[in-house]
């Protein structure tokens, strides 16, 4: 099969990760696929295609990507599938001359890309949607009264597994991740610890993120755009991951943490449902409840026996669970059917 993925940017990002994953793991499998990326202007894009710019962080990247301008639908001519990836790439694919059209969903982007009518108006559209989590197929039924087949994302084993990496500092170490989005819930976050060190509890805040925070800064140790091959020292160094996010497609960087043995404390954002069991592989909280929040942190911070117990299962959780082969051969098999029909 011929198969052409919208992808916003190739830049490292989760969502981006997935697809590219997707879209290399298929070539790989002896399908013609390519990634058509925008560049903003033709120039940039004729640039990018001379210098044969690509994912430079995926390691013998086997897909084609292709540089345009913008997206058209005649950018898709002769592909046996489509895939939209994003919600202002899904009108393109819909309009698409393809055999098959399809909508990778990874978020309920109404919530904070684009203007929510908009957005929503793209979750009707003729297309056959993927979601990365159940969260997500409850949301295309019950407010777009269409079904979905769920793929979640599997963490990658080959970047994140456990590995011997103490850190630094007393302990517990307890990571989060620094984003500029409200969304993120980071204020959400520093309040927990804040509150859980107000209560006499002793733990090193460890943060991380494409760029430091702004001065002065609320963690003990940061971490800035670390390099791919070191993510996994950083998370099996640390031992919570607290993940305040509001909302999540799915979340993987709390995955990505539990496969290198860190016990997650997070809130319910939606997505963490499809591997975030209170009590079991992870100690959940109310979405937005800061108190709840700090309880729970709390809990993983003093209480060193349910810390390991939580961390443990939530590895083999993850681990077991989510596998990127039969996520591919799964997807194939979609993209099979629905040229087949």
């Amino acid at each position: 099969m011929r198969i052409s993925y919208l992808c916003p940017h190739v830049r490292i990002a989760g969502g981006v990760r997935a697809i590219l994953s997707y879209a290399d793991r298929l070539a790989r499998r002896g399908h013609d696929v390519d990634v058509v990326v925008p560049a903003k202007s033709r120039l940039r894009a004729l640039w990018r295609t001379w210098r044969g710019a690509g994912p430079s962080w995926v390691a013998g990247f086997a897909a084609r990507v292709r540089w345009v301008d913008e997206f058209r639908p005649s950018d898709l001519a002769g592909a046996d599938v489509a895939v939209a990836t994003a919600w202002w790439s899904a009108a393109v694919a819909a309009a698409a001359p393809a055999r098959a059209r399809f909508y990778l969903v990874q978020h309920y982007e109404s919530l904070y890309h684009g203007r929510a009518e908009v957005v929503d108006a793209t979750y009707r559209l003729p297309l056959r949607k993927i979601v990365i989590s159940t969260w997500l197929a409850d949301i295309m039924r019950e407010r777009f009264a269409g079904e979905a087949d769920v793929l979640v994302t599997p963490v990658d084993p080959a970047l994140f597994h456990r590995v011997d990496a103490r850190g630094d500092g007393p302990r517990p170490r307890v990571l989060m991740l620094q984003h500029s989005y409200a969304w993120k819930g980071v204020a959400d976050g520093l309040e927990a610890i804040a509150r859980v060190r107000s209560r006499g509890a002793q733990l090193r805040l460890v943060g991380f993120g494409v760029k430091p925070p702004p001065e002065p800064s609320p963690y003990d140790e940061f971490h800035a755009d670390l390099p791919q091959e070191r993510l996994a020292a950083l998370y099996s160094g640390s031992d919570i991951y607290l993940c305040p996010s509001w909302d999540e497609g799915l979340g993987m960087p709390s995955m990505e943490a539990m496969a290198c043995g860190a016990a997650l404390v997070t809130y319910d954002n939606g997505g963490s449902r499809d591997y975030a069991r209170d009590g079991e592989t992870a100690l959940v909280a109310r979405r937005r409840d800061v108190a709840d929040l700090a309880d729970r942190l709390e809990r993983a911070v003093v209480d060193d026996a349910l810390r390991a117990k939580i961390a443990a299962r939530g590895r083999d959780f993850v681990v077991r669970t989510f596998d990127w082969d039969r996520a591919v051969e799964r997807m194939e098999a979609l993209f099979v059917e629905a040229v087949e029909a």
